[in-house]
């Protein structure tokens, strides 16, 4: 069994593989030395990967390496994919693990994965193994809270509560701001790349992302725990070579 853990912008997962397969998962806004030490009681993994897409507590995991091996996830860690990024030590932990997972599954297809999270991320992986890059933009929230602090009077809206096309009220011309703007802004990507690569297949994944599953016109293949899968294939390549 792998652990594997995945220290978001929001949350932290903690899982566990048994193969590919997730036998457990869950997450934490802070998780502490003695409830991690509960589930490598419970689970007993032979090894582990951490990524960390911001600072992270290194007392915290220099304490976890006296459990198992543990490998952490930066620009040299080796990869079973080609990454072709022209700045690797800047592209995020969680970009690189979703880019491996779909490469993994989909091993033969031009690929779009959009992680539909705090940001929106878009990243290209080839069928030939190649992680080209992509674009970055801001999520749900983020725009929700943009107008909010940057303007004098809009409230503050959490959640994705319904879409309107013609707001009647503050509330409602917000949500239909924000909503259709991210769809439209995602059926304009997919039909860009679609241009580069007509066969290209579309990966969704993220927190927000069964908002979009019947409201693009683009065919999609929603994908949970994309990154836990990526962050366990870089583990299970790294320990064969």
């Amino acid at each position: 069994m792998n652990l594997i853990i995945d220290i978001g912008n929001t949350f932290t997962k903690v899982a566990i593989t048994e193969g590919y397969e997730v036998a457990f998962i869950d997450r934490f806004e802070v998780l502490s030395i003695e409830r991690l030490e509960d589930i490598l009681k419970k689970f007993s993994p032979s090894k582990g990967i951490v990524s960390a897409v911001g600072r992270k507590d290194d007392a915290f995991f220099e304490r976890l390496k006296q459990y198992l091996p543990i490998i952490e996830l930066d620009n040299n860690t080796l990869l079973p994919i080609t990454n072709q990024y022209k700045t690797p030590e800047t592209l995020g932990r969680d970009r690189i693990a979703v880019a491996v997972a779909a490469n993994y599954l989909y091993p033969s297809d031009d690929l779009l994965v959009i992680d539909a999270g705090t940001a929106i991320t878009y990243d290209l992986i080839t069928n030939k193994a190649q992680y080209i890059g992509g674009a970055i933009s801001p999520g749900i929230a983020l725009r929700y809270k943009s107008l909010n602090q940057h303007t004098a009077n809009l409230p503050l809206l959490s959640g994705i509560q319904s879409i309107f096309m013609v707001g009647t009220n503050t509330v409602e011309c917000i949500e239909s701001g924000v909503l259709n703007g991210v769809i439209g802004e995602i059926e304009y990507f997919i039909d860009r790349y679609k241009e580069m690569y007509p066969n290209i297949k579309v990966v969704f994944t993220g927190g927000d992302a069964n908002f979009f599953v019947n409201k693009l016109k683009n065919s999609i293949f929603v994908v949970q725990n994309l990154v836990i899968i990526g962050l366990n294939r870089i583990l299970e390549f790294n320990a064969k070579h």
